[in-house]
């Protein structure tokens, strides 16, 4: 067997792009030193490497680094999909930094460029072909937001949350080598695919129990699935909102994708299926249940995502039956994974560019009670905001978010695994009450003013209440932009969910 890896760089372009779109950035800041053409330059990489990766993922699988049947790096329509959906967030993200980048101390070049990196670490992950390529390309992703994370200068909760971040994942990220470096110990080999052929042949290897628990669980700290949650609230509260709205889809997303590559191709079902199973009953319960005492805005959002990251797993959980094994059933599983992933990812960036667009810039998410009577002020942006927050609820006319959770009952009546359908049910009507909480707030009227107070006088089309001088006066052009591309993004594919579907199976 020859060990000379053939390279085939038309696979490798999408990652060629995205790394490409990061020194640009600051090569620009260096030598333009503007900073609408550093944002710009970061733009147009953005969905250069978009468009690429759909060009290389329409052509069919492309296999690179490989030795013998072993290949490090496939690309093929999943990972396509992986590739542009981290271009959308990464571009909706910038979008919504405009304000943010004009009005602050942030420095722009910087900004630009730990996004970009962190992109390219989300566009190698979905290609990752061992275990090796995985982890990188999910440290890639997320090294650079524990700086971005801290970015709030001056803020003591920012640097908290920096600190929580990073702490933590770097935990999890030594409990997953370490996991690795056991599968490795026990099989020889790191490729995926040949992991799980080997486990296959030879399950009672030893110390494999203990491998496949080391890696789920450490894969589990990036999804923020119970009990390995407590860093998301805290973290996302403190960070800037748009780097929130990163952590929430783009960091989320990674993370998924890991633990989905792993348990498809290298872990046993046998041993992995009962963890998701529990992790995902878990996961949607506690985020639920704790969300409905949120009333911070973005900690009741990140404890809404943590319940979504149950709903994700939660079709994995057929892994657990013998008859959630057969073939059809584990691909329809992985397939309801991975679309739920995506449909969560559009709808929660729709959330939080709402949120920006309706927050002054620099500021942070605010309380639910502030938000009150926003969309009587701001009807297309509140419109827009209840429209995610409905599709996140699972509810018409959210079909993205009602198709999203459809498919995840489907996978799992299939699967056999009717009780857990059940659990996603009831944990769907509790999630109800606190979605539509945020929105019955934002079309409420003025809160009641108690008898002999006085709030002022009150200018034409303005609202009293706890909104009045918090909303700003005026929302930057490239936040209702990237709103505007999110909120038509959910109707699209709400109204053609059988696309992504399909690209999440091929």
């Amino acid at each position: 067997m020859s060990l000379v890896q053939s390279v085939d760089n038309v696979a490798l372009l999408p990652a060629y792009l995205a790394a490409g779109t990061a020194v640009l950035v600051l090569l620009a800041d260096l030598l333009v030193g503007r900073a609408g053409a550093t944002v710009a330059v970061a733009c147009a990489g953005v969905v250069a490497t978009g468009v690429g990766a759909v060009v290389v993922g329409a052509a069919g699988t492309r296999r690179t680094f490989c030795v013998g049947t072993d290949c490090s790096w496939v690309f093929d329509g999943r990972a396509a999909l992986v590739a542009g959906v981290f271009a959308l967030i990464t571009l909706g993200v910038l979008g919504l930094s405009g304000a943010l980048l004009r009005s602050g101390p942030t420095p722009v070049g910087e900004y630009c460029f730990l996004l970009a990196c962190s992109m390219t670490g989300g566009v190698v992950l979905g290609a990752a072909g061992d275990l090796i390529t995985l982890i990188v390309a999910l440290e890639t992703l997320t090294l650079p937001l524990y700086v971005l994370v801290g970015l709030r200068r001056g803020s003591p909760a920012s640097a908290e949350a920096a600190v929580t971040f990073f702490v933590v994942s770097v935990v999890a990220t030594t409990v997953t080598l370490l996991g690795a470096a056991l599968l490795y110990a026990a099989t020889g080999g790191l490729h995926l695919d040949r992991l799980g052929g080997l486990l296959a042949e030879t399950p009672d290897l030893p110390l494999i129990p203990a491998a496949v628990a080391l890696v789920v669980l450490g894969l589990a700290f990036k999804v923020a699935a119970v009990p390995f949650h407590a860093w998301a609230p805290a973290t996302y509260d403190g960070a800037p909102l748009p780097v929130a709205a990163y952590l929430s889809t783009a960091s989320k997303l990674g993370g998924v994708v890991a633990l989905l590559a792993v348990v498809q191709r290298a872990l046993p079902a046998e041993v992995t299926g009962p963890v998701l199973a529990l992790l995902a009953v878990l996961t949607m319960t506690v985020g639920n249940l704790v969300a409905l005492r949120q009333r911070r805005t973005v900690r009741l959002l990140a404890w809404s995502s943590v319940a979504q990251a149950g709903y994700i797993l939660a079709p994995l959980g057929v892994l657990a039956l013998t008859a959630g094994r057969a073939d059809d059933v584990r691909a329809g599983a992985y397939a309801a994974a991975v679309a739920y992933a995506v449909f969560f990812v559009v709808l929660e960036l729709a959330a939080f560019a709402a949120l920006v667009a309706l927050r002054p810039a620099g500021a942070d998410g605010g309380t639910v009670a502030e938000l009150r009577g926003a969309a009587r002020r701001r009807p297309w942006i509140g419109a827009a905001f209840a429209l995610a927050l409905v599709g996140l609820a699972g509810l018409p006319p959210g079909l993205a978010g009602l198709f999203a959770k459809v498919t995840v009952v489907r996978a799992l009546l299939d699967g056999g695994a009717g009780w857990l359908a059940l659990v996603v049910a009831l944990n769907a009507v509790i999630g109800l009450a606190y979605y539509l909480r945020i929105a019955a707030t934002l079309y409420a009227g003025p809160a009641p003013v108690p008898d002999g107070e006085s709030t002022g006088p009150v200018p034409d089309g303005e609202s009293t209440g706890p909104a009045l001088g918090v909303l700003p006066g005026r929302t930057a052009w490239p936040v209702t932009v990237a709103l505007a591309g999110a909120t038509v993004l959910a109707v699209v594919i709400g109204f053609a969910p059988q696309l992504v579907l399909d690209l999440a199976a091929s």
